[in-house]
């Protein structure tokens, strides 16, 4: 590790300070828990010129209950998501990821919105400065060539959050705030298919809150991952499902993905299952469906190919334990 590098740090009491304070001032970064953010400002990936302390803003950090269904700040903690009793009986899934995220220390400081605008790692990318340097950097931090796919100019860095892919299964939204004011989109168009800019932010924009609505409260769910250690690192591949059977036959089903693409990813063709009662074939069928469309590559010390084999796998797996 580097030592940290001089920095003016901004502790605003209101998301719309917070966003002037970005607005303002060059080089501007936000930060909540910096759980992973001070990591690369020590490794020399980020190298801001301010900070923007957002753990005194209190609205960010509220859990509510409403007739819609369920808020929750984007400064709440991943312990405090994991804990709270009306997101682990109603949406298990999301609970079960910000438990799944690194370890309990991590989830102490690290919140859900952090976790969301998680940057993109890479077995080139997530390095000191030494060593970035010596490999003559990359795509995504100084460079101009794609480690990954040889000779590249495109750049493959995996979206490694956990709590995404959970909240993608119950058609989250999030409430984001900028410079132009507020606004509401789906959880799915926060994200894009580019390692190097893999968030739809417009510039200085502020996640604040995220929606979870009532309507697919209650459904049965599941996040589980595989990592290399059985704590603290993070997902090799992860996968969220959301399954509800009536009469022994799908009523309602999704699947996300992470670690596995350059964004959190709904998987396509799980309507195809509704109405249909699943045995070995349908699911055999399933887990290589799940295979298909994730796209790993060598951005980890794990083989893609492996990383492809164990994301079908979580899928079937937790398809068939929640069909009963």
């Amino acid at each position: 590790m580097e030592y940290m590098p001089n920095f003016q740090l901004h502790r605003p009491a209101t998301a719309e300070e917070a966003v002037k304070m970005r607005s303002d001032n060059a080089a501007a970064l936000y930060v909540a828990g910096g759980t992973d953010l001070i990591v690369n400002v020590r490794r020399g990936i980020e190298q801001p010129e301010n900070l923007i302390d957002l753990s005194a803003i209190e609205e960010l950090k509220s859990v509510t209950k409403d007739k819609d269904g369920l808020h929750i700040g984007a400064g709440v903690t991943l312990k405090e998501v994991a804990e709270n009793e009306n997101i682990l009986g109603k949406y298990q899934a999301v609970a079960e990821a910000a438990a799944a995220v690194a370890g309990i220390t991590h989830q102490q400081y690290g919140t859900i919105g952090g976790n969301l605008c998680l940057d993109t790692r890479c077995l080139y990318y997530n390095q000191s400065e030494w060593w970035r340097q010596s490999n003559d950097y990359c795509l995504k931090e100084r460079g101009d060539i794609g480690h990954v796919a040889s000779g590249g100019k495109r750049c493959f860095a995996a979206f490694s959050g956990d709590v995404a892919p959970a909240l993608l299964i119950f058609e989250a939204e999030v409430d984001l705030v900028g410079p132009e004011g507020s606004r509401r989109i789906p959880l799915v168009e926060l994200y894009q298919n580019d390692g190097l800019d893999h968030l739809t932010l417009k510039p200085d924009e502020l996640l604040t809150a995220v929606h979870l609505p009532k309507a697919l409260a209650g459904c049965p769910s599941r996040y589980e991952k595989t990592r290399i250690r059985g704590s603290i690192d993070f997902p090799l591949a992860g996968a969220a499902v959301r399954l509800k059977m009536k009469a022994k036959k799908v009523n309602d089903f999704a699947i996300a993905l992470t670690g596995v693409n350059p964004y959190p990813q709904i998987v396509k063709g799980t309507d195809d299952y509704i109405g249909n009662a699943f045995d070995d074939e349908s699911l055999d069928k399933l887990r290589d469906n799940v295979r298909k469309q994730a796209k790993p590559m060598k951005t980890t010390t794990v083989a893609p190919w492996y990383r492809r084999r164990v994301i079908g796998a979580l899928a079937r797996r937790l398809t068939e334990e929640l069909a009963g």
